[in-house]
């Protein structure tokens, strides 16, 4: 993804397998060689900044001019870059820099023969980084499954030369359907750890009920707003399902969106906590006991803090279908990754740097390792003489077996019981994430009551001291005898209306008067 707020990175690939026309290989997960800090993606620094996010790393080896890369694999981005020698490579004379969500890679761009998932193509444009310890690691390097418009390369060089990967492999075999499906394992899953699978042109076994899911639309971007185009469509206009089973509310920022119920969702394998609105947010996790909003360096800026025990259920709706999320998802440890602490963190994170004039939320992995999606390319394949159909999305609910998540989940953190309903919880989380508005109106109110004591006393003494001037000055004598004739002045003291203008007008405050 360009352009993006600062995501939380955790890389995914696929080792390959044999293939003719179609493909089909496993993506393998493995366990980074340490956690020493938890990257965000794009900061091309080494190879934490790849495959070492939550301690798991999933790799797919990709060669250029005969030697092997280990490349993460982006569907928010476009371009392919590596790090290292690349044999035989040729120098076209001119160089760019694609920039992501947190600093950029920059270099030459270069052309060599690729192999890529049992493709060969001849001459593809790529960026060559100099590997380096401050730099990147030798060997590994990003290849970008996004549409061709977002190409740093392509449009430097000017032509189809410039080409990613994806559009000359559609472009040179067209007996190759050109869609990619990509299905997400999940590290921490005790059914199927660290799994998953990546095809181009095929559908897995076992899971043919994808072709029959609604095509949802792929917003198309207008051509002077093309650089931004990412794999994006919309959300159901009830589309977001808090733990409580009542739906968000929520207004787009999208202008061009004929119904502003409905959010616009860019699919970005690149980032691991969904990037959403900061209500989105609170209302999944302001009601969860202990839950607070605190701002983690690491993770970018405002996350919601929540203890792990705490199963969260939140489910989306495209096409008129839901998608669960599993709580396993839905909060997420990452102490692992190198962020302190043994507390689990939202995996759908507040940021409102993340909002665009073109989508307003991005679902990384958080949501995507719960669907298996496919991506039609449709009529974005460059330089096609045929037209094809517009391009679409695809999602298979991988997590709708209640019972079994369930199970999954107390057996891995506990279960704490809670009720995401309760008016009590909401109205504890309400002050916890607004913990300093809480405390100012405690104080003035505080300080307010004090007053109105302070008041109520000082009026009731001098009530009582102008009843009994006698008793003040002498102990002997507190009340007049009623033989006695009144002072003077005091018989018409209730006409005159004098204590009345004395408390009214003599600077007695009212205790709830504005301060402020």
């Amino acid at each position: 993804m360009k352009h993006l707020a600062v995501p939380l990175l955790l890389s995914f690939v696929a080792l390959p397998a044999e293939l003719v026309g179609a493909i089909r290989f496993d993506l393998q997960g493995r366990r980074g060689p340490s956690a020493r800090h938890l990257h965000k993606r794009g900061t091309i620094a080494g190879s934490t900044s790849l495959d070492d996010a939550n301690n798991i790393a999933y790799t797919l080896n990709l060669t250029l001019g005969g030697s092997q890369f280990e490349v993460q694999i982006d569907t928010g981005s476009s371009d392919l870059y590596v790090a290292g020698n690349v044999p035989g490579s040729k120098n076209t004379g001119k160089t760019t820099s694609v920039t992501y969500a947190i600093g950029e890679a920059e270099g030459p761009i270069k052309t060599a023969t690729m192999d890529f998932l049992g493709f060969t193509v001849e001459n593809q444009a790529f960026l060559d980084l100099t590997a380096n310890s401050q730099n990147q690691t030798a060997g590994s390097g990003l290849i970008g499954l996004g549409p061709h418009t977002g190409s740093q390369i392509q449009e430097v060089l000017g032509n189809g030369s410039g080409d990613p990967p994806l559009d000359r492999i559609f472009q040179l075999d067209k007996s190759t359907p050109n869609y990619i499906t990509v299905l997400l394992g999940r590290a921490d899953d005790p059914k199927d750890p660290i799994q998953g699978n990546l095809t181009i042109g095929e559908v897995l076994p076992g899971y043919s009920n994808l072709t029959s899911q609604p095509q949802l639309n792929v917003t198309v971007l207008p051509n002077t707003e093309a650089v931004g185009q990412h794999w994006q469509t919309l959300l159901d206009a009830d589309g977001i399902i808090g733990p409580n089973g009542k739906v968000v509310d929520v207004t787009t920022g999208v202008a061009s969106t004929s119904n502003d119920k409905q959010l616009t969702v860019v699919f970005d394998t690149g980032y691991t906590l969904a990037q959403v609105p900061s209500a989105v947010a609170q209302a999944f996790y302001e009601s969860v006991p202990g839950a607070k909003l605190v701002n983690v360096d690491t993770l970018g800026g405002p996350t919601w803090e929540i203890p792990c025990d705490y199963e969260i259920n939140i489910t989306l709706k495209f096409g008129g279908v839901s998608f669960p999320v599993n709580p396993l998802d839905a909060s997420m440890n990452l102490s692992a990754a190198g962020v302190s602490g043994s507390t689990c963190y939202g995996g759908f994170q507040p940021n409102e740097n993340a909002k665009s004039p073109l989508y307003d939320m991005i679902f990384g992995m958080a949501f995507l390792r719960n669907v298996y999606m496919l991506i039609n390319f449709g009529d974005f394949v460059d330089n096609t003489t045929n037209t094809r159909a517009d391009p679409y999305i695809q999602l298979l609910s991988v997590s709708n077996n209640s019972a079994q998540i369930h199970s999954d989940f107390v057996s891995l953190r506990g279960a704490k019981s809670w009720n995401p309903g309760s008016a009590i919880n909401t109205a504890e989380g309400w002050a916890r994430s607004h913990l300093r508005i809480v405390i100012g109106v405690s104080i003035a109110l505080g300080v307010l009551v004090i007053t109105g004591i302070i008041i109520a006393c000082t009026r009731f003494r001098r009530r009582r001291l102008s009843r009994t001037p006698a008793g003040f000055m002498n102990m002997q004598s507190s009340y007049q005898p009623l033989s006695e004739p009144a002072p003077q002045e005091a018989h018409d003291l209730h006409l005159m209306g004098t204590s009345q203008q004395q408390y009214a007008g003599g600077g007695y405050a009212n205790p709830w008067d504005s301060r402020y």
